[in-house]
């Protein structure tokens, strides 16, 4: 009862001046095995907010997940809730989880990636909070105040939130991963309470590569509707080999049916920001500049040389892709 009391005090300083002691509740996505990259990202912000940081780790069979988020440096306190109903970790199950934990400790915060995971649950959450979310920060001026892009990056949006709890997603690739160590955070175990069965998880389908993953890859290989096919492909898949890279590809690319939507870059796919971004036969439109452009380095390769690509490229060769891939990839 105490800490609950805690996170909610208002104290006056000598000078006159409200102060409001903060609390995040950082909600963990992961695998049942181990920490997603993504968190280790929302960890970051949440530090930046300062105060109490606590991370909810809910899901089956997860007690090592819980374990390694107590390592983080800068967690206050771990809660682990394990239970066969969080299978799937889908949001109508996770809800109520959430709101109890809310309405126990009052965090004025309550963070997660802006993800698949984070997009669906946290609307969710804030809805049935009364609060208004606010989605895919880039970076954090205050603990009120929140900076985002608008109009698929084009513009930068400075917001002031006057809601008492603030409901969060993180862009990963605007904040360094949190490391692992360092820290020393106590787990507590918390009850699932009572979920109803809206939603009953049958399974999950996952494709499987050896490349890395597209949205922590160091080097990503995109290609566009220049490929002309999905045949054509294997060019970038025969190159991301030899750099140990991932494949990626436009909307444009999707759209045609060349590859499937999980490799899709841009405002209405993945985001990226590797060390280097090869785009490949891309024109750069600005839904998916608006998923790379925080790249390190950006190479284009396109036989257009008024492609607006180049623009915003570090290195551009204005080439035909079928001819400039294969010998790039034989130089390697």
């Amino acid at each position: 009862m105490f800490s609950t009391c805690v996170k909610t005090l208002r104290i006056t300083s000598k000078f006159g001046s409200l102060i409001r002691y903060e609390s995040t509740l950082v909600i963990a996505e992961h695998n049942n095995e181990k920490l997603l990259p993504i968190t280790c990202n929302t960890l970051t912000a949440a530090k930046k907010i300062g105060g109490d940081v606590t991370v909810l780790v809910a899901g089956t069979k997860c007690e090592t997940v819980a374990q390694n988020a107590c390592k983080a440096k800068g967690v206050s306190k771990v809660f682990l809730a394990d239970s066969d109903a969080f299978k799937g970790f889908t949001a109508e199950s996770l809800t109520p989880l959430i709101l109890k934990l809310y309405n126990e400790h009052k965090f004025t915060h309550i963070l997660a990636g802006a993800s698949a995971f984070g997009k669906a649950l946290l609307p969710r959450v804030a809805a049935k909070l009364d609060v208004s979310p606010i989605s895919d920060i880039i970076g954090i001026k205050s603990s009120d105040t929140f900076v985002r892009t608008i109009y698929a990056g084009n513009a930068i949006q400075t917001l002031k939130s006057k809601d008492t709890l603030k409901v969060v997603s993180v862009r990963s690739t605007s904040f360094e991963p949190l490391p692992l160590e360092g820290g020393d955070a106590k787990c507590e175990n918390v009850s699932a309470g009572d979920i109803s069965n809206l939603v009953e998880y049958i399974r999950q389908e996952l494709s499987k590569s050896d490349r890395p993953e597209l949205t922590s890859a160091k080097v990503v290989i995109s290609g566009g509707r220049g490929m002309k096919s999905g045949e054509n492909f294997k060019l970038l898949y025969t190159l991301a080999d030899k750099l140990n890279a991932a494949v990626g590809a436009s909307r444009a690319a999707v759209d045609a049916g060349f590859v499937s939507n999980d490799l899709q870059v841009g405002q209405t796919g993945k985001i990226v920001a590797p060390n280097l971004y090869i785009a490949v036969g891309i024109s750069g439109a600005i839904q998916h500049l608006a998923g790379m452009k925080d790249s390190k380095t950006i190479v284009a390769i396109n036989k257009d040389p008024e492609a607006p690509i180049f623009q915003v490229a570090d290195y551009g060769l204005v080439a035909d892709l079928f001819k400039a891939v294969p010998e790039l990839t034989e130089k390697l």
